[in-house]
């Protein structure tokens, strides 16, 4: 719980539509059941999502804030928050409050499979790189499911600025520190080229002395569309297909 004694829910500015909101605005309704999935298709991709992702969980503690802590009768707990990373892991967000590690999620390039585990996750919040929609194919019960449960999407980009925003998110020099430790713990998975950009990049949204990130809330059905570029079906999801 590296983040609950360092970080407080107003050390992050909410924007939407260019009026001062809350994290209630954006996710109405939240609350500590709620489980937010990030969809990462990149090297480094989430860190674009960093903001949103500790606000939210520094809204998941302030449910708990008065129990908090690793002594006899406090609580020790984690949000209900995962990675979905495509293909394979492409971040490590220890530092960011995402624990245990089987919240690191590896799951197949196909819309169905990654549709599937974040079904499996029981995700409320989902974000999704803003790419082009496009049409996937999902079986209509992993659709139903979704539809059913998740609450809000919204759309990131990698670099931390979408196309469109209507979501502004300042965040604060502690929470983006954890950013910058999260990036040198997963050195081994970037080239040192793809670290030096990415350490770059974020530098590049400092305004003022802090971090500035934009998203934009899209329908969750265009979400599904965006889970991932590749839209042919995957050998499973062909064999679920069959079945059906």
């Amino acid at each position: 719980m590296h983040t609950t004694s360092v970080i407080q829910t107003n050390d992050f500015d909410i924007t939407i539509n260019g009026i001062k909101s809350s994290l209630l605005d954006l996710f109405p309704g939240f609350n500590e059941q709620d489980r937010l999935g990030i969809v990462v298709r990149q090297s480094g991709g989430s860190a674009g999502a960093s903001a949103l992702l500790m606000a939210t969980i520094t809204k998941f503690y302030d449910f708990h804030r008065p129990l908090l802590g690793n002594g006899p009768g406090k609580l020790r707990i984690y949000p209900e928050f995962y990675i979905f990373h495509v293909g394979k892991q492409h971040m490590d967000h220890y530092w960011m409050d995402v624990w245990t590690p089987n919240k690191e999620v590896i799951v197949e390039d196909d819309p169905e499979q990654i549709l599937e585990a974040v079904n499996d996750r029981h995700i409320t919040r989902l974000l999704v790189e803003d790419i082009e929609p496009s049409w996937a194919t999902f079986l209509p019960e992993t659709i139903s499911s979704a539809e059913l449960r998740i609450k809000s999407a919204i759309a990131y980009s990698p670099t931390g600025r979408v196309q469109n925003h209507d979501v502004r998110i300042t965040s604060c020099p502690a929470a983006e520190g954890y950013v910058f430790s999260s990036l040198k713990r997963s050195g081994e998975m970037f080239e040192q080229a793809q670290y030096d950009k990415l350490i770059d990049l974020r530098k590049s949204l400092t305004v003022t002395g802090r971090a500035v990130e934009t998203y934009r809330q899209i329908r969750v059905s265009e979400a599904f569309q965006m889970l991932t570029h590749s839209t042919a079906p995957s050998p499973t999801t062909r064999l679920y297909i069959s079945m059906a």
